[in-house]
């Protein structure tokens, strides 16, 4: 199991789907799967159940992930901020994508369906989060101005696969 966290816009699906088939592993993506399970978009759980509701579902999620088969596994940006997430995270490797704010919003600027862009303070929370990632995280990797292609060969280097 190799996970990726890192802010909205880092390049967790893009370089997670190209990482796991360099490795042969299945990519999964946290939020998918949230989405399919409650048979509604991300945006809507927010609106109708509130964050912290939210967040219980997804560290629920993630859970069954982690104990799943191995697999290249893609987190929400906010789901290391849970504490039960947290402890889970320390079993396995955690690959921190960072991303700069400009390039973050550059990215995603404009995707209705994340509901953290729709929040007052994006940029403290991003830099709030920064610490969180760096916590978890086993492997850090800087995102900005960099191809997808490129830091996936990174991490497969690194990771020594």
């Amino acid at each position: 199991m190799i996970v990726l966290v890192g802010f909205m816009g880092a390049g967790k699906s893009t370089v997670g789907r190209l990482l796991a088939a360099k490795l042969g592993l299945p990519f999964t993506d946290s939020d998918q799967v949230i989405e399919e399970r409650a048979g509604q978009p991300i945006r809507r759980i927010f609106a109708d159940a509130g964050e912290p509701a939210f967040r219980e579902l997804e560290h629920s999620v993630i859970a069954d992930l982690l104990a799943g088969p191995d697999a290249v596994l893609a987190l929400g940006g906010g789901a290391p901020g849970h504490p039960a997430t947290r402890a889970l995270l320390a079993a396995v490797p955690v690959v921190y994508l960072r991303v700069g704010y400009a390039e973050a919003l550059a990215r995603v600027g404009g995707d209705e369906g994340r509901p953290m862009l729709a929040r007052p303070g994006v940029q403290a929370l991003h830099a709030e989060r920064q610490a969180v990632y760096a916590s978890v995280a086993t492997l850090t990797v800087d995102t900005d101005g960099r191809l997808p292609d490129e830091i996936a060969l990174d991490l497969l280097a690194a990771l020594g696969g």
